[in-house]
């Protein structure tokens, strides 16, 4: 069964994941400064970072988790133990050395976890590589290292006082010499094509010539005679590549394992994939078709997937985004089908959705539950465009009230993000920590003949200390944001100064009947049944939220029934929104 894991991935890993039993690993964890999650190499002194970015900044900060990370390091001992107090000596206790710290013990973790025959893709910025080759030649042993592959992510980027960074960093390991590997061909370019596929044959398919010989001498049937040509006499044997082999059989049926070599060769020759030269000393060729050409090796330097498009249609809006087809290539590399792959960071989900889709196994892993959400909604797209609904369970999301109330101790962010989630908003907020204006979620309905558009606002409040006084400040944030429907979601049942409180804003300006215009929702009795009366909710394009004014009556609309929501928010350029991707279509 595929598993969705929302909680930290030291913590899953350790209870969850068998050890030796994942065929890859590919992670990509929160560093880069162009994900939103920038991290300097001194301590951070802002202290009012996006709720969603500081779920992240939080942990790569040196605090009571980084040095508990750096000391159970110490007590696991080895190579990594040295590197990681070697860098600490250097770094200090600074945000990248909280990092080091963490994430070396994560991929310790992740070693136990791969099969033997396994393999792990980190996939970095140069800010982190090379700090990250070190920890990972301390796991893994340098021996086991592969390969650094350079993805050319970007065409260009503007810098002013530096060459334009464009590219990402991938290290490639196995668990040992027995991985899997499964080599990739990228097509040959137009260049390399008129250069060796010179020859064109009597149905106009063109071809190259290629060594039926191999260097060496030998004194079996590959070194004998054919048809006076003696490969002995030139330091050469004969060696048909395999391609002419498969060829064979492709065109006849006839397999050559069962001859002598010198009469494959013979066979191959009356199947027409023997040149011979025109010279009366040259010795034959092989005709290899370009329509059968694998292309070019694969090498290290990928700067033919391209970054998502803004138009694309996997596009999600998510900031740290790859694009399928990089994963597509890694899984492929280096897996076969029904292996077991594992994203620890798994972010908006390219490592799931290529995994299902190449008929692999998969384990996901977020902190984050806007990430789990947006997962969510992709396996649900792939479903309805391939015909196939993805079997997975989703584990960690609080299922009762107890482990709701953990989670709003453990992070109040995650919380208010899980609690909007239970109403399927279109949009939550994001604002600046310490800047909330009193806006966690955002919820559209149709009100009325001529489908004008009501809104719904949502505040979440996850502490025990909460009031009347803040019930009244979200009846005024609904005026000021002219909404028609308010949430105020806490953990407990409100008292009863908080219940007048609503009340007296009265019944909401709404065609579906009466609705209190400000409800209290307590989680404690959400999950005994008590919900709050809500009009329909409808599902909306994106372009819903450009904030364009909804235009003059006498302006010609293409589709008078699609939506266009007046969203000028009084300082709206503090505000980010993240879309929930079951409510919201064409995000970009």
């Amino acid at each position: 069964m595929n598993k969705l894991y929302f909680g930290d991935n030291l913590d899953i890993l350790r209870e969850y994941i068998a050890d030796e039993s994942v065929d890859l690993i590919y992670l990509d964890p929160p560093f880069n400064s162009q994900a939103q999650y920038n991290l300097v190499f001194d301590r951070q002194d802002d202290d009012s970072p996006s709720a969603q970015a500081g779920a992240f900044l939080d942990t790569w900060r040196w605090g009571d988790e980084a040095e508990w990370s750096y000391q159970e390091l110490m007590k696991i001992g080895g190579g990594t133990a040295r590197f990681i107090a070697a860098l600490r000596s250097a770094l200090k206790e600074s945000d990248t050395m909280a990092y080091l710290s963490m994430m070396a013990l994560r991929l310790q973790e992740l070693h136990g976890k791969l099969k033997p025959t396994g393999s792990l893709y980190l996939h970095c910025d140069p800010s982190a590589s090379h700090y990250l080759k070190v920890v990972l030649d301390g796991v893994f042993g340098s021996d086991n290292f592969l390969n650094e592959v350079i993805w050319k992510r970007t065409s260009s980027h503007n810098s002013a006082k530096r060459y334009g960074p464009s590219h990402d960093t991938i290290l490639f390991y196995s668990k040992s010499g027995e991985f899997t590997w499964n080599p990739q061909y990228q097509p040959y370019d137009e260049e390399y094509i008129d250069a060796f596929f010179t020859h064109v044959d009597e149905k106009g398919r063109r071809w190259r010539r290629t060594d039926l010989t191999g260097p060496g001498t030998r004194k079996g049937d590959s070194g004998l005679p054919w048809r006076h040509y003696n490969p002995t006499e030139r330091g050469r044997h004969w060696q048909p590549p395999s391609y002419f082999y498969e060829k064979y059989i492709e065109i006849t049926g006839d397999d050559l394992a069962k001859y002598d070599l010198i009469e494959r060769l013979e066979k191959l020759d009356a199947a027409g994939l023997v040149h011979w030269p025109k010279k009366e000393d040259g010795m034959p060729q092989g005709k290899r078709l370009l329509d059968d050409a694998k292309g070019a090796p694969l090498q290290d330097v990928w700067t033919d997937i391209k970054a998502i498009h803004n138009l694309a249609r996997e596009r999600l809006g998510y900031p740290t985004q790859k694009p399928l087809a990089l994963l597509d290539r890694i899984i492929n590399a280096s897996t076969k089908p029904g292996a077991l792959i594992l994203d620890p960071f798994c972010g908006c989900g390219t490592t799931i959705e290529s995994a299902e889709t190449l008929g692999r196994d998969w384990i996901g892993i977020d902190v984050a539950v806007h990430a789990v959400k947006v997962i969510e909604a992709r396996l649900g797209d792939l479903a309805e465009r391939s015909g196939k609904k993805p079997t997975y369970q989703t584990e960690g999301m609080p299922r009762d009230f107890e482990s709701a109330k953990k989670l709003a101790e453990r992070d109040k962010y995650q919380f208010q993000w899980w609690a909007n989630y239970l109403f399927n908003p279109h949009a939550l907020r994001e604002q600046k920590k310490g800047a909330d204006r009193g806006i966690d979620g955002e919820l559209f309905f149709p009100n009325g003949p001529g489908r004008p558009w009501g809104k719904m606002l949502t505040s979440v409040k996850g502490g025990e200390q909460v009031g009347p006084s803040m019930v009244r400040d979200f009846a005024r944030v609904l005026e000021r944001e002219d909404a028609k429907l308010g949430l105020f979601i806490c953990l407990y049942p409100p008292t009863r100064e908080m219940i007048r409180e609503a009340a007296s804003v009265g019944l909401a300006d709404v065609v579906h009947g009466d609705i209190p215009k400000l409800q209290i929702v307590a989680v404690q009795e959400w999950f005994k049944g008590k919900h709050p009366l809500l009009p329909p909710l409808e599902h909306l394009p994106s372009a819903a939220f450009s904030g364009r004014r909804r235009p003059a009556a006498s302006a010609k609309r293409a589709d008078p029934l699609q939506p266009e929501l007046p969203l000028s928010f009084k300082g709206s350029k503090d505000v980010k929104r993240h879309y929930n991707l079951r409510m919201v279509k064409g995000v970009a």
